[in-house]
């Protein structure tokens, strides 16, 4: 605790909490029970504009809790330095790496997100990207609306040449019988394998910090990126963006991939060169299924919407309406731990924040 932070509170004093999210936000988010809840603690503070630093300051004096929410500002030693009596920071969302500085752990605060419930919306799609590139279905769906049928599944690409001219590219292939490749045993990483292993798929994962131990109690192998993308039919990127990350599926490691092989990437398009993905996908040699784009929304005129061979969704993997309420529920029941003194369930530190998302 540092100076300008009280002693802890007597045990009967009124939990103070700050909920900064736009009334958008709270309606997606917090459902009537989850504000109930909130207000079940103690008294709660509503700011309408997670964005505006002067209102943040202003409301912090008191505060016990502060509820962040998309477009939060950035947690400064300026903007903390009202924070006399702040000891949690519950994010009702997942990413807290643009706005969590060093400044917060220096004062002690403790900081709780509700990532967790994008898990499995995002395995959900992961698994729905890859079983439509198993079956080929994105090149199907593109051919009938086109016009055509069965053999006209090898369709042109934008550069003129054709993409698909091999019977191995589109073959169809089942999950029980295939391997596929999971680069990140993070939490949609480790949903995705769970559903993986009860559909009966072989699954190899990429992971420096996954034990061998952790892998056979899941049920699937450890191996490396390279023997990963020589021997899975599809790739599914589960990763966190850190520096070493960064474009790590590049230009040899795509070559590694084989014929009709496909990489499905619902985690962020920073773990992919961009220019090396489209240069492979116009020669039709492999498939793509991506929900993240380095330029997003995605500029119109990109060469990747008009080719036959990739499935697009505009960033909304984990755009369900129970996956937004289960983040209002997360943060409501972390909130209500911090108030009994119970553990909290999903706190990050310092050092777990530096391997996530």
């Amino acid at each position: 605790m540092t100076e300008n932070q009280s002693e802890a509170k007597p045990a009967d004093a009124v939990v103070r909490v700050v909920l900064a999210a736009s009334p958008s936000f709270r309606e997606m988010v917090f459902a009537a029970g989850s504000m109930d809840r909130l207000s079940a603690v103690g008294e709660v503070v509503l700011l309408d504009d997670p964005g505006d630093a002067d209102a943040l300051m202003a409301a912090l004096p008191g505060a016990d809790v502060l509820i962040t929410s998309w477009g939060a500002t950035p947690l400064t030693a300026e903007v903390l330095t009202p924070a006399n009596r702040l000891q949690l920071i519950a994010h009702a969302a997942s990413s807290v790496k643009h706005f969590i500085t060093d400044e917060v752990f220096r004062r002690g605060i403790r900081v709780t997100q509700a990532g967790q419930a994008m898990a499995r919306p995002v395995a959900e799609v992961s698994l729905a990207f890859t079983l439509s590139m198993l079956h080929r279905i994105h090149r199907f769906n593109h051919t009938m609306h086109a016009g055509g049928w069965r053999e006209e599944a090898i369709a042109p690409t934008s550069t003129g040449t054709t993409a698909g001219t091999s019977d191995v590219v589109l073959a169809q292939h089942g999950l029980a019988g295939s391997r596929i490749g999971v680069v990140g045993a993070s939490r949609t990483g480790l949903e995705y394998i769970r559903m993986l292993v009860a559909l009966g798929a072989d699954i190899a994962v990429y992971d420096p910090y996954l034990t061998n131990e952790r892998a056979a109690g899941l049920g699937v192998r450890t191996t490396t990126l390279d023997e990963l993308l020589r021997t899975s039919r599809v790739v599914a990127l589960h990763a966190p963006t850190l520096p070493e990350t960064r474009h790590m599926i590049g230009a040899r490691e795509l070559a590694l991939m084989p014929d009709g092989a496909a990489l499905v990437n619902t985690a962020r398009s920073w773990l992919v060169d961009t220019a090396a993905l489209l240069a492979e996908l116009r020669s039709g040699r492999i498939d793509a299924a991506l929900d993240v784009f380095d330029e997003e929304p995605l500029p119109a005129d990109d060469p990747v919407r008009t080719l036959p061979n990739v499935l697009l969704t505009p960033h909304r993997a984990a755009g369900t309406v129970e996956c937004y309420f289960e983040m209002g529920e997360l943060t409501a029941a972390e909130v209500e731990r911090f108030s009994t003194g119970q553990p909290l369930h999903h706190e990050l530190t310092r050092s777990t924040l530096a391997h996530m998302a």
